[in-house]
């Protein structure tokens, strides 16, 4: 007799089913796991027989073999130890076959029968409700499978779930949580000065897009990055979904609570390239998906290895990243706001004579060039970010901070939710940034004073049409921020201050 029960596989954020097959046959004792399994899954069977051992049951002295299937598909992760521990359990009698066939199961087992949590719970928790199935996950992994509708079973321990199918113990649903937003948000006011870098800083969060700040060291370019977040508003329930599901399979959901804040992602310059879009021995999701629907911040832009910045390129564009290793190929969402900054040349004093180093002004274009033209071009803003003074530093705070920002920007990002939501599900976007060329067409043609002075200044810059359509982007986004409906010459001649023809020009 064989028993079954069903788990899951990960490529991605995609779920893929894994039938757990278990039977105990005459012959000599053995443990046989079968089935592609890697190093993780195969220590299984010494965690699963402590287990056990744990609530004093001995495996019989048969041969048993586990069955991963099917069996070309790589099996990965920890999350195989609850399904093999309950399909042993069946064959031996223990739990009903009949129950456990509607549920589907994943957990990591400790060696005193705990169920620790493992990653991915979310996504499997929505594929096994899909099916019609119900879920079995660790306790700590319950909250995050509870925005799932379907039934979820959130055992603290192998012998909890054995009871409750007994039905001496009742396992309690757990319940759906938002995390609670740690920490004091920080506030625009805090900055003196700079104020054509904070109202491009409000142009970015408005229309989501990308930008890059250019300024000697200490004129403020990572505190107004970091005041970003306290700009944009909080995630929509799909937007938040999308993120957690990233989240879940990286395993950063705390405690299975899901978060209404936008991500921000400040990796240092030294990451990897697989750190910054993904990979590794088990293709993990990268630092860009993680800012998927949120901020990534790269400070001192240049520092990072070329082909990490150029890995960017495509998944600026697209949205997603797609890992490909000789044995998978993963896709991961990407939907990123790059925000970068950078000093101009390696001292950073190219404007102030009295500190600028001897080979200035060659080193600044040695350093600038080290962003490539291509990455230059897909980013809508580049703002100077000039020293502050001590003239600046002795003004009193400013009266406007960020929720005064974020109340303006909320209103823009509504108009631009409003506008697009009339477009097909296949073709829906949620910013200005998102809008192709067709669309553009359509929603940001200037008015004929602006249509000439933007083709005039296409013609003498040497626009690319990448370029052309990123300064109708900020145009528009700059119209919707006065609560215009058509993009006049003015916010055409504010979002052509923003363009830089290529590095260090």
């Amino acid at each position: 007799m064989v028993s079954r029960i069903r788990t899951v596989a990960f490529s991605g954020i995609e779920v893929l089913p894994v039938d757990v097959q278990v039977q105990i046959a005459g012959g000599l004792p053995a443990f046989a796991l079968v089935g592609l399994a890697d190093k993780a899954v195969a220590e299984s069977r010494e965690r699963v027989r402590g287990a056990l051992n744990a609530l004093g049951l001995a495996l019989p002295p048969k041969r048993i073999t586990v069955n991963l299937a099917p069996a070309d598909l790589l099996k990965e992760g920890s999350h195989f130890d609850l399904p093999i521990a309950i399909g042993l359990l069946l064959a031996m009698g223990v739990l009903p076959a009949e129950e456990m066939e509607r549920f589907v199961a994943l957990g990591e087992l400790a060696l005193d029968g705990q169920i620790t949590p493992v990653a991915g719970v979310l996504p499997a928790a929505i594929a096994a409700n899909g099916e019609g199935r119900g879920l079995i996950c660790p306790a700590k992994n319950g909250g995050e499978a509870a925005w799932s509708t379907g039934e979820i079973l959130a055992p603290a321990t192998l012998l909890a779930l054995i009871n409750h199918f007994k039905g001496s113990q009742v396992l309690t649903p757990p319940k759906a949580e938002i995390a609670e937003e740690r920490g004091a948000t920080l506030d625009l006011a805090d900055i003196k000065g700079q104020e054509t870098a904070k109202r491009a800083l409000e142009v970015a969060a408005a229309g989501g897009h990308n930008l890059l700040m250019i300024g000697p060291p200490g004129s403020g370019k990572s505190m107004l990055a970091q005041r970003l977040p306290g700009l944009l508003p909080p995630l929509t329930p799909a937007e938040a979904l999308e993120v957690s599901m990233v989240h879940s399979i990286a395993g950063l959901l705390t405690d299975g609570k899901l978060t209404r804040r936008r991500p921000f992602r400040d990796p240092h310059h030294s990451a990897s390239l697989p750190a910054l879009v993904g990979g590794g021995t088990r293709a993990k999701p990268g630092e860009i998906s993680l800012a998927h629907n949120g901020v990534l911040f790269l400070d001192e832009l240049p520092e990072f290895q070329r082909a990490t910045l150029e890995s960017l390129r495509q998944p600026v564009e697209t949205g997603r990243t797609l890992v490909a290793r000789a044995n998978a190929h993963v896709s991961y969402p990407a939907r990123f706001q790059l925000v970068a900054a950078m000093n101009p040349c390696k001292c950073g004093h190219l404007d102030d004579a009295s500190l600028a180093c001897s080979k200035a002004p060659r080193c600044a274009a040695d350093y600038q060039s080290k962003i490539s033209g291509p990455l230059f071009d897909r980013i809508d803003l580049h703002v100077d970010v000039p020293a502050v003074t001590p003239a600046d530093l002795a003004l009193p705070p400013p009266r406007e901070g960020s929720a005064d920002v974020a109340a303006r920007i909320a209103k823009c990002r509504e108009i631009q939710l409003e506008r697009y939501a009339k477009l097909p599900e296949d073709k829906r976007v949620r910013t200005n940034a998102e809008a192709d060329g067709v669309l553009l067409d359509e929603v940001a043609t200037p008015e004929p004073a602006g249509k000439k002075l933007l083709g005039e200044a296409a013609e003498r810059l040497k626009l690319s049409a990448r370029g052309y359509h990123r300064v109708m982007r900020v145009a528009r986004t700059l119209a919707d921020l006065d609560r215009a409906t058509t993009v006049a010459r003015l916010h055409v001649a504010e979002a052509l201050s923003y363009r830089r023809i290529a590095p260090g020009r």
